[in-house]
Order: structure tokens, then C-alpha cells, then sequence
């Protein structure tokens, strides 16, 4: 709890337990234990540390992880991701596996990007497929899981989301591990409004999210603002504003589907001063957001394997959380649950919501 004068420091374990119990429910009804293939490509520390993370939560639950090393994590005289390609293609063809993690970075931007195509939607419990995104990007809640196999995204039988539940032969699209687990910490925080309709919820918050990365930063400020949140998307060289709200004249829609993007002039710190919740997850020891330019009573999180605020943070901010590994976790191992039952559904042997 918090000392007088201070905000609330909260730990991710007691949300993390709420979908432990639930992740529990599903794998007694689940047909056997999903198997997950992680895919360790470099000898990188925070990935090794993931890995071996993953496998301990992995363990507990009862879900079989199986970790696949290659290129410097198999053998230091190897180059970092190499036959990562291969093992990945390996994992797509094993009709025993239900899901495949791969320990990102790798090369760098470009040519993660591509691996991230490689993995099969049907397996991909990270969320990071372009079919995936394109859901995330446009607002695009449901799929028919028959969709999965098609090369482009589907777009005509959408149905709108009323509800959190998927009408008849619908699921829930995948999202994003990291970023579903921050709306989550966010939701249990109470910065989401229940009394609002379903993907308004965040509607009147003004959040700041530090670092545009592809993985994290982009898509959460599109979930956030998908959700009716006004978002400063905050990296190295701008910020832009996202928003199913932007600026119009009287006679145009003030409401958008999904969120639009543009530049906005204000600063970081003006950013912040406006900022209901600051989000960082930049990957660097030496960068912090400032206290003192924090919003009075704010939530902040963070989400880099470095602490991105300085240690007086909860003088200014209501409630902080440290980190949510706990929580992503407990998100990736829904998605493999989701994936697992979606394979089931093309398969023709379980029946979709």
C-alpha cells in the first residue's frame, strides 16, 4: 500500500493470478495440453531470461514448452539467428505444436519483420502476423478463424463489436501479447470506464505512450485509442496524436471507427503534464521520465526491462507499476489456448463461439 503522501505501488501478480485462474478453467477443458515452441536465436540476456521465464510459468500451469536454440544461443561460434528461418518452419509444419514464441530482436527491424510473416497465424501467440495487425489497425475485433489460411485480410463479413463476446462462427482476433497485457493492468487499475459502451471505455483519458517501437508502442496506442482514448505516441525523432476524435469542422463525423493519426505540435512535457497514464518502454537504463513533469494523481507504467522512471515517481503518480511480465504472459498463454481451439474449429472438431 501507499505511505501517506504516496502513490499506490502495484505488482503485477494479483492481476496475473485473475487470468491464471481462468487460463487453468480453459486447459481442464482443452483436449490435451497445448504444446508451445519457443525459439531462442541469439545470446542475448533479457531473451535467455524470457525464455527461461516463460518455461517456469509454462511448467506450472501444465503447458508443455518446449525451447529450440539455434545460431549463438545453440553455439557462440554460430551467428546470431542463424537457422532461425528453418526452425520456424519446422515449428508451422508440426501438427503437435499450437503455438511458437520467438525471441525478438534478432537483425533488427526489417528482417524480424519478416520472420514474424513466416510463423503461421494458426501458431502465432504473439499477435504479430499482418493479419493480426490489420485487425488491431482498423479496428477489426472478430474473425472467422477459415480466414486465417487466406493470404490477404479479411474484410467483408466483419461484424461490428456491441460486446466483448464473438457473435456465431466468430473469434476473437489475436492481439498483441505486451500490449493486451497493459490494457488489462489498465482495466484492473479502473482507468477503463465500465458505464461507457464496449471500445469506448477509455473514452476522456489522455495517455502518453514513450517509444513507437512496432512490437509494443504503436500498436497499444492504437488499442488505446481504438478504446476512444486520446494517445501521445512519443519516439526518438516526433510525436503524433491518435484519436477517433481528431479536430473537424462542424459538418464531418466526429467519430471514427477506428483512430486516425497526425503530428501534434506539443512537446514531451507538455504531453505529460496532460497525461492520465504515462506508458514507457524505452530500452535504455539512462532514459527517465521526469517526476516532475508527471500529472498529478497520473498512473505509470513500465514496460522496459530497464526502469524508465525516476524513484520519487509516486509522488506525483496515483499508482505505478514497475513491470507487467507476469500479466504478458498470462496473455500469450490465452492466445495459445485461442490458437489451439481455432486449429480445432478449421479442423472441424470443436464448435466457434
Amino acid at each position: 500500500m501507499a505511505s501517506e503522501g504516496k502513490g499506490v505501488l502495484l505488482k503485477a501478480d494479483p492481476i496475473a493470478n485473475t487470468f491464471r485462474d481462468e487460463i487453468k478453467s480453459a486447459l481442464a477443458a482443452a483436449p490435451r495440453p497445448p504444446k508451445l515452441v519457443g525459439i531462442l536465436a541469439t545470446a542475448s540476456a533479457p531473451s535467455k531470461f524470457y525464455a527461461e521465464f516463460t518455461k517456469k510459468q509454462c511448467d506450472a500451469l501444465g503447458v508443455e514448452f518446449v525451447l529450440r536454440k539455434v545460431g549463438a544461443a545453440a553455439d557462440e561460434a554460430l551467428a546470431p539467428g542463424e537457422g532461425v528461418e528453418e526452425a520456424i518452419i519446422e515449428a508451422n509444419e508440426d501438427d503437435g505444436v499450437d503455438g511458437i514464441m520467438v525471441y525478438y530482436p534478432i537483425f533488427g527491424v526489417q528482417q524480424d519483420h519478416y520472420l514474424q510473416q513466416i510463423v503461421s497465424p494458426y501458431k502465432d501467440v504473439e499477435g504479430l502476423h499482418f493479419k493480426f495487425h490489420y485487425n488491431l489497425y482498423h479496428n477489426i475485433r472478430f474473425l472467422d478463424p477459415k480466414t486465417l489460411a487466406s493470404s490477404l485480410p479479411a474484410t467483408s463479413n466483419a461484424p461490428p463489436a456491441v460486446n466483448d463476446e464473438p457473435p456465431a462462427g466468430f473469434v476473437k482476433s489475436i492481439l498483441p501479447c505486451t500490449p493486451l497485457a497493459i490494457v488489462k493492468c489498465l482495466e484492473h487499475i479502473g482507468v477503463y470506464n465500465k458505464i461507457l459502451p464496449y471500445g469506448d471505455r477509455a473514452y476522456g483519458k489522455t495517455v502518453t505512450v514513450i517509444n513507437r517501437s512496432e512490437v509494443v508502442g504503436r500498436p497499444l496506442a492504437a488499442l488505446l485509442a481504438n478504446d476512444g482514448a486520446r494517445v501521445f505516441s512519443v519516439d526518438i525523432d516526433s510525436i503524433q496524436e491518435y484519436t477517433k476524435r481528431p479536430r473537424q469542422s462542424a459538418d464531418e463525423r466526429k467519430y471514427h471507427p477506428r483512430h486516425v493519426v497526425h503530428p501534434t505540435s506539443l512537446s514531451l512535457e507538455e504531453c505529460l503534464a496532460l497525461s492520465d497514464v504515462v506508458v514507457s518502454a524505452v530500452p535504455s537504463p539512462s532514459y527517465k521520465v521526469k517526476t516532475a513533469q508527471l500529472k498529478d494523481g497520473c498512473v505509470c507504467l513500465n514496460v522496459a526491462a530497464d526502469k524508465n522512471f525516476e524513484a520519487d515517481v509516486r509522488e506525483k503518480a496515483s499508482v505505478y507499476m514497475p513491470t507487467i511480465g507476469k500479466v504478458t504472459i498470462m496473455m500469450l498463454l490465452r492466445n495459445l489456448l485461442r490458437l489451439q481451439q481455432y486449429r480445432q474449429i478449421v479442423n472441424g472438431s470443436a464448435p466457434s463461439s
